[in-house]
């Protein structure tokens, strides 16, 4: 039996790169292109903020074609008129749906199935449930790295940001912090794995705030407006 031919989700993050090996490894889906939303004016990653230069490095390393979302408003009209130009060409090529590694916000996951649904295609998670402190520690187990590119001050701060996810990391974090950081209490950038051909190579710069600046419509809905009055970002400078 064929299997699907699907667009991955790609954030560039720890739970993007588990997903993708978890797909590969267990033949799910023809995973045909990689799909990143990206901020068109400073042309980094949405909520991440690593640059476009290194999620290019990513896909070339992982060796999938590499789709870009660019959003400057940040509205979710912006985003919606996007993502449907973009998938309704994949649908012409006879991709049937999207794969996401999110893991337990149901009224994200809603969203993205209704999204989809409205121009004829699926969304697919495989990770769905899984118990995200054994995700991270079977993470770490396979040899991926990733470094924590920004934090919610609700949650972390300035002292998160470019440190390294491993078993040092797991166990100081605070107990109202998910292990994956799925509550949008950090996010973060893979560059090594199972899945790279080789190591993305990169050099730390220096760590800015950003204070949180409320949109009319904000499609991120895994951060808490209640307690966030901003966020931490590390730079990450490609290295040729």
């Amino acid at each position: 039996m064929d299997k699907k031919k699907v667009i991955f989700s790609w954030s560039g993050g720890k739970d993007s790169a588990y997903c993708l090996h978890y797909v590969l490894s267990n033949q799910l889906y023809d995973v045909c292109y990689l799909l990143t939303t990206l901020n068109g004016n400073l042309h980094r990653i949405s909520m991440h903020g690593v640059r476009e230069e290194l999620v290019e490095q990513q896909a070339a390393q992982i060796g999938i074609p590499l789709l870009k979302a660019y959003v400057y408003e940040g509205t979710n009209a912006e985003y919606e008129k996007q993502m449907e130009s973009i998938l309704t060409k994949a649908k012409s090529e006879g991709i049937q749906g999207v794969v996401f590694g999110d893991l337990f916000l149901a009224d994200l996951r809603a969203y993205r199935e209704s999204q989809l649904a409205n121009i004829g295609m699926s969304a697919f998670f495989p990770l769905w449930g899984m118990d995200t402190a054994l995700l991270v520690r079977d993470f770490i187990r396979l040899q991926f790295k990733s470094i924590l590119s920004s934090t919610n001050d609700a949650y972390l701060g300035k002292e998160w940001v470019g440190r390294l996810i491993d078993e040092s990391f797991i166990d100081q974090l605070p107990a109202r912090v998910d292990p994956c950081g799925e509550n949008g209490e950090f996010h973060s950038f893979c560059f090594d794995g199972p899945i790279f051909q080789h190591k993305i190579m990169f050099s730390i710069g220096e760590k800015v705030y950003k204070p949180l600046v409320l949109k009319q419509e904000n499609k991120d809905h895994s951060t808490s407006t209640e307690t966030t009055k901003g966020f931490w970002y590390c730079d990450f400078i490609p290295v040729e």
